[in-house]
Order: structure tokens, then sequence, then C-alpha cells
């Protein structure tokens, strides 16, 4: 409808007044009240400042320095306080892993234990060689399904039960090894193991060096060490068994620090392990607690 028959028309009132454009920033406006259309509907502008929005710049020149570009408030902040923070988290999770850990270690120590004092038992595992061999299977068996399943590590109870077998055929496969060896030479490697492993991770925790990038590094030592591994078994020399434990130890011990940063996380650390990889993350420490008792005590037995 144009403006012509809106005030030609006697059932409407006048349009009210136009807005004037040269009026910019805040102006006092007297309010009006007008109908719309034949009802009872009507519109009251109540009397005040209006802001001008259809020209921001001459906005911001009336109101002198102004910022009208500043990014909104960062409503993250408070967050890291919460008892669900990664932190928190993270303390959990190592709880789980060592908790877990102290009782594998327990249960080996026991079993080895029985086979060092129980005498029909020793005298039975020594005679007869192919229960080594089967415990070594299974070991090697549950290793892979651990490494590779996940749902077998990360599912309660599965992850427990699987762990829990793990655990008890690793002691078979020690109490095995351990009967070839006197039990002063086996508790002097037990010893061993524990001040060298508390040690590490006293470092690994206390240390600004982060091991946690060098993995292909360790990876190539490995597969160094099983190739030397293969020259001590063709040469037969004692010298070369005495060097081979050696190295292997020292590879070792930087496997326990390099996995015990993983586990404990932080700012230094390059990779850290998902907390929900704790029976994952407490296998790798038991292996690497293991091997370096293996190595220990073929060091003790071959030096005496």
């Amino acid at each position: 409808m144009d403006r012509t028959n809106a005030s030609g028309n006697g059932n409407y009132p006048p349009l009210p007044p136009p807005y004037n454009p040269q009026d910019y920033g805040q102006s006092s406006y007297s309010g009006m009240s007008y109908q719309v259309g034949k009802g009872n509907v009507a519109v009251v502008s109540p009397p005040g400042a209006y802001d001008n929005t259809a020209h921001p710049e001459d906005m911001a020149a009336a109101a002198g320095d102004r910022e009208f570009d500043q990014a909104p408030p960062d409503y993250c902040q408070g967050l890291e306080d919460s008892s669900f923070s990664d932190s928190a988290v993270r303390r959990g999770f190592i709880r789980k892993v060592y908790l877990t850990l102290m009782l594998q270690l327990l249960v080996t120590v026991g079993i080895i234990c029985a086979f060092l004092y129980w005498e029909a038992l020793r005298k039975w595992t020594r005679a007869n060689s192919w229960f080594s061999f089967t415990t070594i299977a299974l070991v090697i068996v549950l290793i892979v399904a651990l490494s590779c399943c996940d749902n077998l590590r990360r599912q309660v109870p599965l992850n427990f039960i699987s762990l829990g077998l793990f655990t008890f055929a690793e002691g078979l496969m020690l109490g095995a090894a351990t009967v070839r060896f006197d039990a002063e030479a086996v508790l002097w490697a037990v010893g061993a193991t524990a001040l060298v492993s508390f040690a590490l991770t006293l470092f690994a925790v206390q240390s600004k060096w982060d091991f946690t990038g060098l993995n292909g590094s360790l990876w190539v030592l490995m597969w160094t060490l099983f190739s030397f591994a293969l020259l001590c078994g063709i040469l037969r020399s004692q010298y070369l068994y005495i060097l081979y434990a050696c190295l292997g130890t020292l590879l070792f011990s930087l496997y326990l620090v390099f996995d015990t940063q993983l586990i404990l996380g932080g700012k230094h650390r390059k990779y850290q392990v998902s907390p929900e990889e704790y029976v994952f993350a407490a296998l790798n420490l038991y292996l690497d607690i293991v091997s370096l008792f293996l190595l220990l005590l073929q060091l003790i037995g071959l030096c005496r």
C-alpha cells in the first residue's frame, strides 16, 4: 500500500514520522502509540534513547577509542581443575598399572620359590625338559593374543583373566629356568632386579630426558641383540655369554625407562599410553622386569 492511499483512507491513522538518517549515534525519542489494522491492537514505542546499528563505523567514531573487534572470553578456563581432568585420570591410571604389576610380581616370586624349595618339583622339572618348552610356547601365544587383540586386554573381567593366565604361565617358565641355578644365585638375581627396577623407575620419574621418542632405535637394538644371541649360540664362548648378558641388561633397562615414561606421561613426554590400556602397560613393565631378571641371573651364574 503506498503512502497516498494510506493517508487518504480514513480507517488508518497517519504513519509515524520517517527516520532521519542524519541522526547517528544515540538520540532522544519521545515515543508514540499508533493502531495497527481495524482491531484493538496498538503498538506502543516507549520514549528513550536508541542506538544506531545501521552504521557501526559512525558509532565507533562517536564512542571514541572503543573497541568492537575484541575476541569473546575463553569459557574453557576453570575446567582444568575438574576432578575429571587429564592429570586426575593419569594418576588413577598409574595406580592401576603399578597395583597390577605388584600382584604379578608377587605371584611370580611365589611360583619361583616353589620351584626352588620343593625338591620333588625341582627334580621332576629337570627330568622333563618338555615342560620348559611347553611353558615357553604358551607364554608366546598369550603375549601375541594380548598384544594384538584390543578387546582381550580392555574388556573386564576378560582382561584380568587373560593377564592372570599369562602371569601364571610366565611364573612356570621362570620356575623351570631357575631349577638349573643355585638358590643363592636366584635370590641374588631377584634382589638385583628389584634394586635396578626401583632405581630406573625413580630415574624415569625425575629425569627431564625424554626416552619416549626412541622407539625405533630401541627396536633396532633389540634385533641387533637377537643376532648377537645367535652368534653366541654358534661360538659357545663364556665371555660372549657375559657380554651378551651385559648388553641385554642395558637394553632392557632402557626399555624399562621408556615404558615407565609412556605410563607417566607429562609435558616433556612425546608419547603417552592411553588410560584404557592399563593392562597392556602393566604387561610391558612386567616383561621388562622379567627380562632383566633372566639376564642378571645368567650374568650371576656365569660369573660364579
